[in-house]
C-alpha cells in the first residue's frame, strides 16, 4: 500500500540512497515502511516539471480548477479507513481527531473550489481611458491578481492532513494557479504518500498538466534547502518552529531573486484574565483553560501558554483551581519522541528560571512519549526581566503571570513578542477600563478573542491565522480561510491592451460575470 517513493509529477521515484522510517509514538517502535529521500536529480526534475506545468496551469479556467480541487477532496475521502489507520499509526492521534482533521482538509479544498469557480477573488479593476482629458489624456489601465509560479509547501508535524500534503497551503496555492511541490514531513511520510496519490489521481482525471503537483520525501535539511534556493521556485509555505521558519526565510531572502516565505511559527497565545472573570467565573475559566491547554496534548499552535492577571486572592484561587484540573487530566502521547524530548527540555528550562513556582505537575511514571502537563506561576517584574519565560513550550504547559497593577499588566502585554492570538476574559464594560491593555494586545496578535479560548480555528473568510513575527513572517496575510490565496499571487496591470488579448476577468464584455471595480465603482456589468 505504501511504496516509500517520492512522486515527481505523475511518476513515482526512489533514486536516493538515504532511507528512513516513520515512528509510532504509542508503541514506541518504528513503522515498517521504508522511505527514500529525494536526491538532487529528483529535486531538479520536480522543479522543472512544475515550471512547465505553470505555463498551462496559470491559465486554466476557474471552473476547471474548482473541479480539480473538489476531485482531490473526493479522492482523499475515497482512501477511507486505510488513510485513517496510517495517520493514527504515524502520529499517535486518536481516530476521532484523524477523521475530524480529514473533514477539515476536504472542507478547505471545497472552499477554495467555490472561491475560484465564482471568480471575484482576482480583484479585477478597470479604469477606462479618457483620451480628451486635459491637460494629459488618461490611458486605459486594468489590473488583476496573477499567480506567482511554483510553490514549495513544507508539511507540518502536528497536522498531518490540514497543514500538510493537501492542507491549506497546498489548496490555496493550487487554487491560485500555482503548481505545488510538497516537502513531505518525515514524521508522517506514509500519510503524505497516500494523500499525494489522491492529488495525482485527481490531477490526471481532471486533465491537469504533469508537474502540477509533486511530493518529495525527506528526513534531512538538504531537500528543503535545495528547493527554497532553486531559481524555479517562486514562493514557500511553512508551518513549524521559529528556528525552521526563520532559516527558510533567510535562505529565500539571500537568493539572487528573493522570494516570499509565508511561515506560521511560534506563539504562546496570551490570555488576559480581567478581575471580573476571576472574581465571578474563576472556576469556569479554569475548566475551559485546562481543556484548552491539554487539547491534542498541547500540540496546537494556538495552545494558551501564557495567562496574565492582576495579583489578588481571586487570581490565586483561579491558579489553584486550574492546577487541580490539570493534575486530574490524563497525560497523552505526543507526536514523536523528538517532540516529547523537546517538550521535556522546554518545561524544565522554564521551570528552572529564578522566581518561578510550580502550581501543578504530574510526576508519576508514564509510558514512553507521554507528556506530563505542568503549570507555573511567576510575578510580573520577573517575567518582564527574563525573556526566556516568553518562549513557547510546545505541549501541555502554561505560565500564570501576576501583574502588580493595571500599568504593569499593560507593560507586560506591550513587551510580548508577536502572537497568533490574544484573549481577553472579563465583562464588556471592563474593556474601556483596560483599553491600554486591549490596544497593546491588538498590536501583538492576528486574532483578538473575547471570552473564549484560542484553540479551535474556524475555517471561514473572516479568520486570521497569522500575526507579527515570530507568529508569522508576514503579518499582512492569513494561513487559514479564503484570503490565504493572496499569498501566492501578485497584481499585474495591463495598459492600453487590446480587449481580445486581455484575460477574461478584464475584458469589456465581462464573460465571467464577476464583480469588478469599474472606474472606482463595484459592478458586474460589461463596458
Amino acid at each position: 500500500m505504501i511504496s516509500g517513493q517520492s512522486f515527481i509529477g505523475n511518476s513515482a521515484s526512489a533514486q536516493g540512497p538515504i532511507t528512513f522510517h516513520t515512528f509510532n509514538p504509542k508503541t514506541n517502535t518504528e513503522n515498517p515502511w521504508l522511505f527514500h529521500e529525494a536526491n538532487d536529480e529528483e529535486i531538479e526534475k520536480a522543479v522543472q516539471l512544475a515550471r512547465e506545468a505553470f505555463q498551462v496551469f496559470q491559465n486554466i479556467p476557474g471552473k476547471k480548477k474548482a473541479l480539480f480541487l473538489r476531485t482531490i477532496a473526493d479522492e482523499m475521502e475515497g482512501l477511507g479507513d486505510d488513510l485513517i489507520q496510517v495517520y493514527m499509526t504515524e502520529s499517535g492521534l486518536p481516530e476521532g481527531r484523524a477523521k475530524g482533521e480529514r473533514g477539515r482538509t476536504m472542507g478547505q479544498l471545497r472552499m477554495f473550489a467555490d472561491l475560484v469557480e465564482q471568480g471575484d477573488w482576482v480583484e479585477a479593476s478597470i479604469d477606462t481611458a479618457i483620451p480628451d482629458r486635459s491637460p494629459i489624456p488618461k490611458v486605459d489601465i486594468r489590473k488583476m491578481l496573477h499567480p506567482l509560479g511554483p510553490i514549495v509547501v513544507f508539511g507540518s508535524s502536528n497536522f498531518p492532513f490540514a497543514y500538510s500534503t493537501a492542507g491549506g497551503d497546498t489548496a490555496s496555492a493550487l487554487a491560485a494557479g500555482c503548481p505545488v511541490i510538497v516537502k513531505s514531513h518525515p514524521m508522517h511520510a506514509g500519510t503524505g504518500e497516500l494523500v499525494a496519490t489522491a492529488i495525482l489521481k485527481a490531477a490526471k482525471d481532471t486533465g491537469m498538466p504533469n508537474g502540477v503537483f509533486s511530493n518529495l520525501n525527506s528526513n534531512s535539511y538538504h531537500v528543503g534547502k535545495a528547493l527554497v534556493q532553486h531559481p524555479g521556485v517562486k514562493g514557500v509555505g511553512f508551518t513549524g518552529s521559529i528556528a525552521g521558519g526563520t532559516a527558510l526565510f533567510k535562505m529565500a531572502a539571500e537568493r539572487e531573486e528573493p522570494i516570499p516565505v509565508f511561515a506560521e511559527m511560534g506563539s504562546v497565545n496570551p490570555v488576559v484574565a480581567l478581575p471580573s472573570a476571576l472574581e465571578k467565573n474563576g472556576d469556569h475559566w479554569a475548566e475551559q483553560l485546562a481543556n484548552s491547554i491539554t487539547l491534542g496534548v498541547g500540540q496546537f499552535c494556538t495552545c494558551p501558554g501564557l495567562i496574565l492577571g492582576l495579583k489578588s486572592p481571586s487570581l490565586e484561587a483561579f491558579a489553584q483551581a486550574l492546577g487541580k484540573l490539570l493534575g486530574e487530566k490524563e497525560p497523552g502521547v505526543m507526536l514523536h519522541p523528538n517532540i516529547y524530548q523537546n517538550f521535556k527540555k522546554g518545561k524544565e528550562k522554564l521551570s528552572a528560571q529564578t522566581g518561578t513556582s510550580v502550581v501543578a505537575d504530574i510526576t508519576e511514571d508514564v509510558p514512553p512519549n507521554v507528556a506530563q502537563q505542568r503549570l507555573l506561576m511567576v510575578d510580573g517584574d520577573t517575567f518582564l526581566a527574563n525573556p526566556t519565560l516568553h518562549q513557547e513550550v510546545f505541549g501541555p504547559f502554561s505560565i500564570i503571570v501576576q501583574a502588580d497593577d493595571a500599568a504593569e499588566l499593560e507593560t507586560i502585554v506591550h513587551e510580548l513578542e508577536g502572537q497568533l492570538t490574544g484573549t481577553i476574559l472579563g465583562e464588556e464594560k471592563e474593556l474601556k477600563d483596560y483599553s491600554g491593555v486591549v490596544e497593546s494586545l491588538k498590536d501583538r496578535v492576528g486574532r483578538l478573542i473575547f471570552n473564549g479560548v484560542p484553540t479551535g480555528v474556524e475555517v471561514c473568510p473572516s479568520m486570521v491565522h497569522g500575526g507579527p513575527f515570530p507568529a508569522s513572517t508576514d503579518s499582512r496575510f492569513t494561513a487559514v480561510g479564503i484570503h490565504a490565496i493572496k499569498r501566492w499571487v501578485r497584481p499585474v496591470a495591463y495598459q492600453s491592451w487590446p480587449d481580445t488579448e486581455l484575460p477574461d476577468a478584464l475584458k469589456n464584455g465581462n464573460p465571467l460575470g464577476i464583480s469588478r471595480l469599474l472606474n472606482g465603482d463595484s459592478s458586474d456589468k460589461s463596458i
